[in-house]
Protein backbone atom coordinates (compact mmCIF):
# COMPACT_ATOMS: atom_id res chain seq x y z
CA UNK A 1 0.00 0.00 0.00
CA UNK A 2 1.43 3.48 -0.79
CA UNK A 3 1.58 6.60 1.22
CA UNK A 4 -0.80 9.03 0.96
CA UNK A 5 -0.01 12.48 -0.78
CA UNK A 6 1.15 14.80 1.22
CA UNK A 7 -0.08 17.83 -0.18
CA UNK A 8 2.57 21.31 -1.05
CA UNK A 9 0.71 24.27 0.47
CA UNK A 10 1.38 26.89 -2.12
CA UNK A 11 0.48 30.92 -1.17
CA UNK A 12 -1.23 30.88 -4.84
CA UNK A 13 -0.99 30.51 -8.24
CA UNK A 14 1.53 32.17 -10.85
CA UNK A 15 -0.42 34.95 -12.63
CA UNK A 16 1.08 33.77 -15.80
CA UNK A 17 1.69 30.38 -16.80
CA UNK A 18 3.57 30.37 -20.04
CA UNK A 19 7.25 31.73 -20.44
CA UNK A 20 9.55 31.61 -23.15
CA UNK A 21 11.48 32.96 -26.42
CA UNK A 22 9.29 35.47 -28.42
CA UNK A 23 10.21 33.97 -31.77
CA UNK A 24 10.04 30.24 -30.33
CA UNK A 25 7.95 27.43 -32.48
CA UNK A 26 7.43 25.53 -29.84
CA UNK A 27 6.74 22.44 -32.33
CA UNK A 28 10.09 22.56 -33.48
CA UNK A 29 11.62 22.99 -29.93
CA UNK A 30 9.39 21.29 -27.26
CA UNK A 31 8.33 22.59 -24.34
CA UNK A 32 9.25 22.57 -20.45
CA UNK A 33 6.45 21.65 -17.80
CA UNK A 34 6.91 23.04 -14.02
CA UNK A 35 4.41 22.04 -11.21
CA UNK A 36 2.95 24.60 -9.19
CA UNK A 37 4.80 23.70 -6.34
CA UNK A 38 8.26 23.95 -8.20
CA UNK A 39 7.13 27.36 -9.01
CA UNK A 40 6.59 27.62 -5.27
CA UNK A 41 10.02 26.50 -4.27
CA UNK A 42 11.34 29.21 -6.89
CA UNK A 43 9.22 31.90 -5.96
CA UNK A 44 10.11 31.28 -1.61
CA UNK A 45 13.86 30.65 -2.00
CA UNK A 46 15.51 32.65 -5.23
CA UNK A 47 12.60 35.57 -4.82
CA UNK A 48 11.69 36.05 -1.23
CA UNK A 49 14.92 34.59 -0.17
CA UNK A 50 13.83 31.93 2.01
CA UNK A 51 16.18 29.23 3.16
CA UNK A 52 15.22 25.89 2.23
CA UNK A 53 13.60 24.94 5.69
CA UNK A 54 12.11 27.90 6.23
CA UNK A 55 10.52 27.11 2.45
CA UNK A 56 9.81 23.44 3.97
CA UNK A 57 7.66 25.27 6.96
CA UNK A 58 5.57 27.40 4.76
CA UNK A 59 4.83 24.52 2.44
CA UNK A 60 4.07 22.03 5.35
CA UNK A 61 6.45 19.72 3.59
CA UNK A 62 10.15 17.85 4.77
CA UNK A 63 13.12 20.05 4.01
CA UNK A 64 14.57 16.75 2.38
CA UNK A 65 11.38 17.24 -0.02
CA UNK A 66 11.85 20.89 -0.98
CA UNK A 67 15.52 20.10 -1.83
CA UNK A 68 13.99 17.41 -4.09
CA UNK A 69 11.90 19.94 -5.87
CA UNK A 70 13.82 22.98 -6.09
CA UNK A 71 16.54 21.19 -7.68
CA UNK A 72 14.03 19.68 -10.03
CA UNK A 73 12.74 23.26 -10.30
CA UNK A 74 16.11 24.80 -11.30
CA UNK A 75 17.10 21.97 -14.11
CA UNK A 76 13.70 22.51 -16.17
CA UNK A 77 14.41 26.60 -15.77
CA UNK A 78 17.86 26.02 -17.25
CA UNK A 79 16.82 23.56 -20.22
CA UNK A 80 13.93 26.59 -20.63
CA UNK A 81 16.92 29.07 -20.95
CA UNK A 82 19.29 27.58 -22.31
CA UNK A 83 17.20 25.20 -24.93
CA UNK A 84 15.12 28.19 -25.68
CA UNK A 85 12.21 26.12 -24.69
CA UNK A 86 8.57 27.20 -23.41
CA UNK A 87 8.09 26.65 -19.90
CA UNK A 88 4.44 25.54 -18.82
CA UNK A 89 3.90 26.05 -15.07
CA UNK A 90 0.69 23.08 -13.96
CA UNK A 91 -0.22 20.57 -12.04
CA UNK A 92 1.53 18.81 -9.02
CA UNK A 93 0.43 17.99 -5.48
CA UNK A 94 -0.11 21.31 -3.83
CA UNK A 95 -3.16 22.71 -2.24
CA UNK A 96 -3.88 26.28 -2.48
CA UNK A 97 -3.58 28.25 1.12
CA UNK A 98 -7.27 29.86 2.33
CA UNK A 99 -5.94 33.32 3.74
CA UNK A 100 -6.64 31.48 6.94
CA UNK A 101 -3.90 28.95 8.69
CA UNK A 102 -1.78 29.62 10.92
CA UNK A 103 1.76 30.85 9.61
CA UNK A 104 0.19 32.45 6.25
CA UNK A 105 0.58 36.57 7.98
CA UNK A 106 4.00 36.38 6.85
CA UNK A 107 4.82 39.05 4.50
CA UNK A 108 5.70 37.00 1.64
CA UNK A 109 2.17 36.02 1.53
CA UNK A 110 0.97 37.10 -1.70
CA UNK A 111 -2.33 36.22 -0.42
CA UNK A 112 -1.93 39.06 2.10
CA UNK A 113 -0.34 41.31 0.51
CA UNK A 114 -2.69 41.42 -2.37
CA UNK A 115 -5.63 41.87 0.39
CA UNK A 116 -3.97 45.16 1.17
CA UNK A 117 -4.49 46.76 -2.28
Amino acid sequence: MSRPVKWRKICCLPETNRFGPLDNDEQLKGSVIMTVDEYETIRLIDLEHFTQEECALRMNIARTTVQGIYSEARTKLAESLVNGKVLFIDGGEYKLCDGSEEGCGHEGCQRRQRGKD
